[in-house]
């Protein structure tokens, strides 16, 4: 069951608990602690600081960096969840942990080469894409026209973790249009993982506590296990929601865009718009396919498919959407795909 945090530890900062008891800092990109610069000039500073550490470690010969990263992976949790992954993904919570970034760190996760790790350049980076993903969806549901009235919104998130992209663009719904969160709204979160979602329930009642940004607004949240390459529970999904007169709109930030093949997406999307009836807007982040990430992929050994918005692009036409904004964050360019008529 979903608990919040009686008090925050820090001013403006809400805490939540995972699934093993931790209690981490819950981020919420309108506390500037959080809040990461998306001007491209520092974006791509942030890059150029990224690409200039990895080519200073193409200098050390590969036996060397394989006895280092077993050695660092002793010691900090978050290089061994990296460069020791056995699915060849992260899971929610580690993903989280990582967009964090070193100063927000907490035991068993704040190690002084957990913290070095959390500090590269690469690390806000992510933590952008997720900025990105949410404001795409925020402005998404700004632009439905359904929003106009007054049914329910159900915000359908694709292995999404903790969903914290979904949820952070309520709270900026909330502070740009607070006229349309008088509603109910629901948070799908569709995962095998059980971990993320779990930290996300009680994040989101952290939030809506006395004091959170999403105070006094009727939010839940529904954890559904699935599998991206069998869609059958996504449309059942969408019947219900359609039956319901429900304003639909999806996100999936560093998941099926990223790690999904071809015929994934195209299915998954298909289900989403539902002939026009269901999703009219979708946000998500595509993996970028220049030579620095493509050799990133290649050290880590993660399943993600380099394709770019220009690879992404065609997919989603197949699928009935049309790529109506793109934010980058230079390891990833995150999208906004609207629902062609």
């Amino acid at each position: 069951m979903a608990q919040a945090e009686p008090h925050s530890r820090e001013s403006g900062t809400v805490f939540a608990k995972t699934r093993g008891g931790i209690s981490l800092p819950v981020i919420d990109f309108t506390n500037p602690r959080f809040a990461v610069s998306d001007d491209p000039d520092a974006a791509q500073t942030l890059y150029k600081a990224f690409g200039e550490s990895e080519r200073k470690r193409r200098w050390v010969p590969k036996f060397i960096m394989r006895m280092l990263l077993r050695s660092a992976a002793k010691k900090s949790l978050l290089v061994r969840a990296v460069f020791q992954s056995k699915t060849g993904f992260l899971d929610g919570v580690c993903t989280y942990l990582m967009k964090l970034g070193a100063d927000a760190l907490v035991p068993p996760y704040d190690s002084p080469l957990d913290r070095k790790f959390a500090a590269s350049p690469h690390i806000p980076l992510l933590r952008l894409r997720m900025q990105q993903t949410a404001r795409l969806l925020c402005d998404g549901l700004i632009a439905d026209s359904r929003m106009t009235g007054d049914g329910p919104v159900h915000l359908i998130n694709i292995g999404g973790g903790p969903a914290l992209d979904s949820i952070n663009a309520l709270i900026m719904l909330n502070r740009a249009r607070p006229d349309l969160m008088r509603r109910s709204v629901t948070i799908h979160v569709l995962d095998s993982d059980v971990e993320g979602p779990f930290f996300g329930a009680n994040a989101l009642e952290a939030l809506k506590a006395n004091g959170g940004p999403l105070y006094g607004l009727e939010i839940g949240m529904d954890h559904r296990p699935y599998d991206w390459n069998a869609p059958a529970p996504l449309e059942t999904l969408l019947r219900e929601l359609i039956a319901k007169n429900a304003v639909i709109a999806a996100s999936s930030e560093g998941a099926l865009f990223e790690y999904g093949d071809d015929a994934a997406i195209i299915a998954n999307l298909k289900v989403l718009r539902a002939d026009g009836a269901g999703a009219k807007y979708v946000a998500g982040s595509v993996t970028r396919g220049d030579e620095t990430r493509k050799r990133l992929i290649a050290e880590t050994g993660f399943k993600l498919f380099p394709r770019g918005v220009e690879g992404f692009a065609p997919l989603a036409a197949k699928a009935g959407f049309t790529i109506a904004k793109v934010e980058t964050a230079m390891l990833s360019d995150q999208v906004l795909l609207s629902a062609a008529p």
